[in-house]
């Protein structure tokens, strides 16, 4: 009878006060989980509660980056130091990453621009709210290369990209690298890095106190990258098998079976009802 209205307490003074009733050694396995829920919890109002004390020396500037500054042209590496949340300037580093920087997503082009074209969701290079490199460091560096990366398993993505693996490659700007490892598991980042969902942020454990890594932005910068860079470029296979396949449907499933069958040597046909190719990102995606 007790759990349940337990299990609803939020406030640590009404836990000590239970904890006391209940008497030496009478706290079950479902007070102690709902201990550390609500530690997390408190952990969470702490970080509120800092990032509030220092909401007047905000890291992130008004172009919608991390504040940038860099010392005179005799530095040894001119590496560009950034802004962290306690105010200080430092140059980007990994290990505390999630701790010093701030999630900062690239944000949507403004709905009274979007509304007159048929460009970009999010902004382009000429848009001053588009990320630079520096930036996409910055977030890549909140990635905790966790133990159990949640975000690349069938909780967090479909696909089971190697998530904490590009994510380290971006912060060390192998960007070559990185689009390499991103086409292991995935067809057409190019898709996925625009419309999917990003449960793969919902998993993100950093999520569960902080922000989440922007897992999202930095997967589409980084085939955004390799076609400026021209490192996509037809795959045709030395060999052909001599068999042929037929896929229907060339939605994304369908071009994804496609370019797998084609990889393994085999010729493929697609056959789409429609006037072109694409299926829901042709004519489901506004």
């Amino acid at each position: 009878m007790f759990a349940p209205s337990f299990q609803r307490t939020t406030s640590r003074v009404a836990i000590a006060a239970a904890t006391s009733s209940l008497g030496q050694g009478a706290i079950t396995t479902t007070s102690i989980r709902t201990s550390s829920i609500l530690k997390k919890s408190v952990l969470k109002e702490d970080l509120a509660t800092e990032s509030n004390r220092i909401s007047n020396n905000h890291p992130i500037a008004d172009d919608g980056r991390h504040e940038v500054w860099r010392e005179d042209i005799y530095d040894h590496d001119n590496e560009p130091k950034v802004k962290r949340r306690d105010g200080s300037f430092d140059v980007v580093e990994k290990l505390r990453g999630f701790v010093n920087y701030h999630r900062n997503p690239e944000p949507y082009r403004p709905p009274t621009e979007r509304v007159l074209d048929w460009g970009e969701l999010n902004p382009t290079k000429d848009h001053d709210k588009y990320h630079s490199d520096v930036e996409r460091k910055v977030q890549a560096a909140r990635c905790m290369d966790c133990g159990t990366p949640f975000c690349q398993t069938h909780t967090g993505c479909p696909v089971n990209n190697l998530i904490p693996e590009w994510n380290n490659l971006v912060y060390n700007n192998q960007w070559t690298e990185a689009i390499e490892r991103l086409h292991k598991t995935n067809n057409f980042p190019e898709f996925t890095g625009r419309v999917c969902p990003a449960p793969c942020e919902g998993s993100c454990v950093a999520g569960l106190v902080d922000g989440p890594v922007t897992i999202k932005n930095i997967e589409y910068a980084i085939v955004d990258n390799a076609w400026e860079e021209g490192l996509i470029t037809p795959r045709i296979p030395q060999h052909r098998s001599g068999m042929t396949v037929a896929i229907v449907g060339s939605g994304p499933a369908g071009l994804a079976a496609a370019d797998e069958l084609n990889q393994m040597g085999h010729k493929v046909t697609v056959f789409e009802r429609a006037d072109r190719v694409g299926g829901l990102l042709m004519y489901g995606i506004p």
